[in-house]
């Protein structure tokens, strides 16, 4: 295989769920609003013409959970595997999550930096991570002037430079940059159970919002986090994980 199994070690696995950071447009502020709207404008463009374009109210409930400047980190979710005899046994996961965001931002850069501190022993891993989780973290860190852990301290660096970064989705590309792949069909052609058969991301904020079902989401996350970690295994040629050898840490 073309994964070293040593690489798996000291690997941290991640997912984060996001939301708007309001339930809905008429929420926000007027500057807010306004900004929304110039947002709403570049997105509509980028849609299918109909009839009846969606509106900056409708585009916000749908989209502002993906950007950044109008969402918020409400669960983030971390796997790493345990060794026995140099083969792997189990995963263990743990989730931060609730409404403050900046307090579930601190937990994870302080476990980053007590744990996984040095980017030459330790590495980070997650699906599509280098171009959603990781700017979008690093982003939101910037908003609550919480600094950077060296795990994710990466603007300007050279891709010799972040090599402590494992992405399974740009690891699957071997070079070919023309399509996204998502997570449930790489699990798929792996031959590993398909994730988020409960939700999917567009019901993220839905559930957020009108149900505030945390633990729902929770859920959804982790599930991610033991996709990945399973397909980071068979990259490395290696047995997958049993259920029940997938420990959930409170």
């Amino acid at each position: 295989m073309f994964l070293d199994k040593s690489l798996l070690k000291r690997c941290l696995f991640v997912d984060i769920e996001t939301v708007s950071e309001c339930a809905e447009y008429n929420d926000l502020t007027d500057v807010k609003k306004h900004l929304w709207d110039l947002k709403a404008q570049q997105l509509s463009r980028l849609l299918p013409l109909t009839d009846t374009p969606p509106d900056a109210s409708s585009l916000y409930v749908e989209k502002a959970g993906i950007f950044s400047e109008f969402a918020k980190v409400v669960c983030i979710s971390m796997g790493f595997l345990n060794f026995k005899d140099d083969a792997p046994t189990e995963i263990k996961i743990k989730s931060l999550f609730g409404d403050d965001e900046k307090a579930i931002l601190e937990d994870f850069t302080k476990l980053l930096n007590s744990h996984f501190g040095d980017t030459e022993t330790s590495r980070i891993s997650g699906h599509n991570i280098k171009e959603f989780d990781i700017p979008f973290l690093c982003r939101r860190l910037v908003v609550h002037q919480i600094p950077f852990p060296a795990m994710l301290d990466i603007s300007g660096k050279k891709p010799w430079q972040t090599t402590h970064i494992q992405d399974t989705m740009d690891m699957w590309r071997f070079g070919d940059y023309k399509s996204y792949t998502s997570l449930q069909l790489l699990a798929g052609t792996l031959g590993i159970d398909s994730p988020k058969d409960d939700i999917d991301g567009s019901m993220v904020g839905q559930v957020y919002w009108q149900d505030h079902d945390l633990e729902r989401i929770v859920h959804y996350c982790q599930k991610d986090v033991v996709t990945v970690a399973q397909i980071m295994l068979r990259y490395a040629g290696l047995n997958l994980i049993g259920e029940n050898n997938i420990i959930i840490a409170n």
